[in-house]
C-alpha cells in the first residue's frame, strides 16, 4: 500500500505524461488537418487552372508533363470510360482502368472526389483528387496528387520539440511536487506518530500545523479527542462500576425468571409423580391434582407469552387493530375476572362514561395490569377513575419512592424494597409499550407509604 506523498507524486506523474501524449495526438491530427487543408486548395487551384489551358487534346501528354515539372503533382487524365489516356509519372498503357477509383467514383456525384491513400504504383502515400472538366467538348476526369509523406517528418520534429518543452516543465513541477510530498510526508508522520502514542495511552503534547488548513484542521480535531479521551479515562472507574450494576440486576433478572418458573415446575412435577405411584388415588383427589397441574402449566405459559409479548412491543412488531371500546363495559369485564382471583377487594369505578378508538385485547391487558398491581400493593380499596381525558386507577398502598419512579417503566426493572416486587419486571414495560402503540402515555405519581395514581392519558 501506498503512502499519501508516493501517491501524489505518481498521480502527478501519470497525469503530465497524458497530458503529453494527449497534446501530442490533438496536434498531430490538428497539422494533418492544416496541412490536408493548403495541399487539397493547392491542388484544386492547379486542376482549374490545367483545365483552362486545355481547350484540346493536342500535345497532351508534353503538356501533363509540362504541368508536373511546374507543380510537382502527379498529373492523370481519365476518359468517361476510365482509360488512362495521359500520366505524368508512369507509362499510361501499362497502368488499368480507373473507372471504380474512389475519387473518380466521388467526382462523378459531387464537385470533386478526394481519398488519401498508398499508390502502389510509385509506392508513396498520396493524396488524390479528381474533378470533372470538359475538354474540346468531351468530359474528362482530370486527377492530381501530391505526396503526404511530409506529414510524419512534421510530426516527429513538432513532438520532439513539444517532448522537450514538457520535459523541462516536468522536471520543474516535479522539484515542486517532490517539495510538496516531502511536507505531506512529515506532517502524515507526525498524525500516526500522534495516533500511536493515543492508542497506547501514553502521555500527548498538542500537535500544531500550519502547512495546510486541511492538517491544521485535523491537528485541532486529534487535540480535542485527546482531551475528551483523556477525560473518558478519568471516568472509566465510573462507567466500570455502572457494568457491575448492569451485570448485577441480569443476575437479578435471571433468578428472578429462574423463581417464576421453579414453583410451577415443583408443583406439576410433585402432583404429577403422586399421580404416576399412587393408582389408587381418589377420582376426586385426581381431578384436584389435576387442575393443579393445568393451573400451573398456564401459568408458566403466561410468563412465557409476556417475555415473548414483551419482545415484539420493543421490536415494533406487534400490531394493533383498533375499535370503538367502552371503557366502562371493559373495566366491569375487568373487575369481573379478577374478582375470582380477589375476592374480598372491593374494585370502584367513577367518572362518565366514555368510548375509545384502541385494540380491546392490548388495552385489556394494560388496565387489568395496573389494577392488580394496585390490589397487590394496598389494602384498601381500588378506585378506577374514568374521564373524557383519561383513566385513572388509585390505590392507598406501600406507594413508590422518586427514585424508582424514573425507572419503573424500564424492561426488567424490579423494585424490592418495602414489600414491592413487581415480578420480571414487566408488567408496567408491557403497559407503557403498548400505551405508546396507541399514541397514549403513562403517567405515574406515588407518595411513599400511601399510594400510588397510575394515569392513562389518551
Amino acid at each position: 500500500m501506498l503512502k499519501i506523498h508516493q501517491l501524489f507524486l505518481r498521480s502527478f506523474i501519470f497525469i503530465f505524461l497524458s497530458i503529453l501524449l494527449l497534446i501530442s495526438i490533438v496536434v498531430y491530427f490538428w497539422s494533418k488537418s492544416i496541412y490536408f487543408e493548403q495541399i487539397e486548395k493547392n491542388i484544386l487551384s492547379n486542376i482549374d487552372t490545367l483545365a483552362i489551358s486545355l481547350p484540346n487534346l493536342k500535345d497532351i501528354d508534353a503538356k501533363v508533363l509540362e504541368i508536373k515539372k511546374a507543380t510537382n503533382l502527379r498529373v492523370t487524365i481519365i476518359n468517361k470510360d476510365g482509360v488512362v489516356i495521359a500520366e505524368s509519372d508512369e507509362d499510361k498503357n501499362l497502368m488499368e482502368n480507373h473507372l471504380n477509383r474512389e475519387e473518380v467514383i466521388a467526382a462523378k456525384y459531387k464537385a470533386y472526389g478526394e481519398i488519401a491513400r498508398h499508390s502502389h504504383t510509385l509506392d508513396k502515400d498520396l493524396l488524390y483528387i479528381a474533378k470533372e472538366v470538359n475538354i474540346d467538348g468531351e468530359d474528362y476526369y482530370l486527377r492530381m496528387s501530391s505526396e503526404i509523406t511530409t506529414i510524419k517528418k512534421y510530426f516527429i520534429k513538432l513532438t520532439l520539440q513539444l517532448i522537450g518543452i514538457f520535459s523541462i516543465f516536468l522536471l520543474l513541477a516535479f522539484v515542486v511536487s517532490y517539495y510538496i510530498s516531502d511536507k505531506i510526508r512529515h506532517e502524515t508522520d507526525n498524525i500516526l506518530n500522534f495516533l500511536i502514542n493515543l492508542t497506547k495511552k501514553k502521555d500527548l503534547t498538542n500537535m500544531s500545523s500550519f502547512y495546510t488548513q486541511e492538517f491544521f484542521t485535523i491537528n485541532k480535531l486529534l487535540n480535542k479527542v485527546a482531551i475528551k479521551l483523556q477525560k473518558k479515562e478519568k471516568t472509566k472507574a465510573k462507567h466500570t462500576a455502572k457494568l457491575k450494576l448492569a451485570n448485577k440486576q441480569k443476575d437479578e433478572i435471571i433468578s428472578a425468571i429462574s423463581h417464576e418458573f421453579k414453583n410451577p415446575i415443583a408443583i406439576i412435577t410433585g402432583y404429577a409423580q403422586t399421580l404416576q405411584n399412587d393408582k389408587d388415588l381418589p377420582v376426586q383427589m385426581r381431578e384436584k391434582f389435576l387442575a393443579k397441574i393445568d393451573s400451573n402449566a398456564n401459568k408458566m405459559t403466561q410468563i412465557i407469552d409476556k417475555l415473548r409479548l414483551a419482545l415484539k412491543l420493543e421490536e415494533g412488531k406487534e400490531k394493533i387493530e383498533k375499535k370503538s371500546i367502552d371503557l366502562n363495559n371493559l373495566c366491569k369485564n375487568i373487575i369481573t375476572d379478577l374478582k375470582d382471583k380477589y375476592p374480598a377487594r372491593v374494585i370502584e369505578i367513577t367518572g362518565i362514561e366514555h368510548k375509545i378508538e384502541a385494540d380491546e385485547t392490548l388495552m385489556n391487558m394494560a388496565i387489568s395490569n395496573l389494577v392488580e398491581n394496585a390490589l397487590k400493593y394496598s389494602e384498601d380499596k381500588v378506585t378506577i377513575e374514568i374521564t373524557k381525558e383519561h383513566l385513572k386507577i388509585i390505590d392507598l398502598g406501600i406507594g413508590i419512592s422518586e427514585t424508582d419512579l424514573l425507572k419503573i417503566t424500564r424492561k426488567f426493572y424490579r423494585v424490592s424494597q418495602n414489600g414491592w416486587n413487581n415480578s420480571l419486571g414487566l408488567g408496567l414495560f408491557i403497559v407503557n409499550s403498548i400505551l405508546t402503540l396507541h399514541d397514549f402515555k403513562l403517567q405515574i405519581s406515588s407518595i411513599y407509604g400511601k399510594g400510588s395514581e397510575f394515569t392513562i392519558k389518551y
